[in-house]
């Protein structure tokens, strides 16, 4: 028997990085924290283009700790030294975000570190200025700063992409940016944007059906429009899209239209034990990974060209293991 070798990964897709993730010893004590998931998985997969904005804006190693500081009612939030409060570097890191921003044009999507008062996307600890906890969260100087001038790139937290539901749909979108990079902004034209949704639809489908025939509708009121219109509404809505999580219920759903294409072509024991599969994943016994093998199965042996392109079958390499855990 002939022992199928499978492909090395393409690493062609670059994402940003805390630096202190990949190992890097550029934290305030001198120290790292170092993702196993990043480095012994992830970077099989993606070039990672690391950024520490605390040293980047001057901050030594080691350094005083700094810490978000505001007040109950007021939005105001400093980033100010836990010994020194004089020493606040708010504006520094906001403005080293909103730089990074526009530097890292190849970026395809960001990793943060979590709780951090830089780098968190979210729920970072406030403090009063007596050094007591406020109560509230808010995200990391450098985070917002990011994410409000790249409002449309996937970002998020190590932490979080420990959750399979966050990672696959973190992944999802990344893949997806990378793609629109590619086929649509790389040589832009109408019929790239046609194209592009064409084999989107039923990653949109998976995501929220109602975007999927509000997408469809300005794809097809595109010509009216001029291009760079209708790829800034298009892209902006497609990538907002992405962010809700698909369920059980949604990628259900999804492959039930999907086997409308290749339902006649299937025999019935075959098709029976694929509507199995589905059932005992919307119950959640069995992880997508099951029917969707077997779908992607049907569709290689009887699909149109049409379907066999749907990045739903394949948002992200398969090697990743994303739906495995779904």
């Amino acid at each position: 028997m002939a022992i199928v070798s499978i492909p090395e990964p393409s690493k062609d897709i670059t994402l940003g990085i805390s630096a202190c993730l990949m190992g890097e010893k550029v934290r305030y004590n001198g120290g790292h924290k170092r993702s196993s998931f990043c480095m012994n998985q992830l970077s099989n997969f993606f070039h990672f283009q690391p950024v520490c904005p605390e040293v980047a804006i001057g901050l030594g190693i080691p350094r005083e700790p700094i810490r978000l500081v505001g007040e109950m009612g007021n939005e105001q939030v400093r980033v100010v030294g836990t010994d020194s409060p004089e020493l606040d570097v708010t504006e520094q890191l906001e403005n080293y975000g909103k730089e990074k921003a526009m530097e890292l044009t190849d970026i395809c999507g960001y990793i943060l570190m979590q709780k951090s008062p830089s780098c968190g996307m979210e729920r970072v600890k406030v403090y009063h200025k007596n050094g007591s906890p406020l109560g509230a969260s808010a995200p990391g100087a450098y985070a917002k700063a990011l994410m409000e001038t790249k409002p449309l790139l996937p970002i998020e937290e190590e932490g979080r992409l420990h959750d399979p539901v966050l990672r696959d749909n973190f992944f999802t979108r990344v893949y997806a940016y990378h793609r629109w990079q590619t086929d649509v902004l790389a040589n832009p034209s109408y019929k790239a944007v046609v194209d592009f949704h064409s084999i989107q639809k039923y990653t949109i489908m998976a995501h929220d059906p109602k975007d999927y025939t509000s997408l469809g509708r300005i794809v097809a009121e595109g010509g009216k429009k001029p291009l760079d219109e209708l790829m800034s509404e298009y892209f902006t809505g497609f990538m907002e899209t992405l962010k809700q999580r698909a369920n059980h219920k949604s990628h259900t759903n999804t492959m039930m239209h999907i086997l409308g294409y290749v339902k006649k072509s299937v025999d019935s024991a075959e098709r029976n034990q694929f509507l199995k599969l589905v059932e005992e994943y919307r119950q959640g016994i069995v992880p997508l990974v099951a029917p969707i093998t077997m779908l992607r199965h049907f569709i290689e042996n009887h699909g149109s060209d049409y379907i066999k392109q749907q990045t739903y079958l394949e948002p992200h390499p398969n090697q990743l293991g994303l739906r495995n855990q779904l």
